[in-house]
């Protein structure tokens, strides 16, 4: 069961949101209620906030594999 929630913004976050929303096709609602989601969220006890903001920062990026990357640690490292 969901309930309402009035939150007061500064106009130019709302219109931010308004068109967030349509780009994405996600509601403002669901936007928010993700984001409070997220900060539910147990941190680790091992891990500080920065590192957390870090993970998945290099996801989608075409990154070189194993055997690449030993030919380039060598060329930069061995003469």
């Amino acid at each position: 069961m969901t309930k309402k929630l009035t939150l007061s913004l500064d106009p130019s976050v709302i219109d931010f949101a308004h068109n967030f929303s349509k780009k994405s096709s996600v509601s403002i609602s669901k936007i928010v209620e993700n984001y409070f989601r997220e900060l539910m969220k147990p941190e680790p006890d091992d891990m500080k906030r920065e590192v957390i903001a870090m993970c998945g920062i290099l996801a989608g990026r075409n990154l070189p594999d194993k055997k690449q990357m030993r030919k380039i640690f060598h060329e930069d490292h061995i003469d």
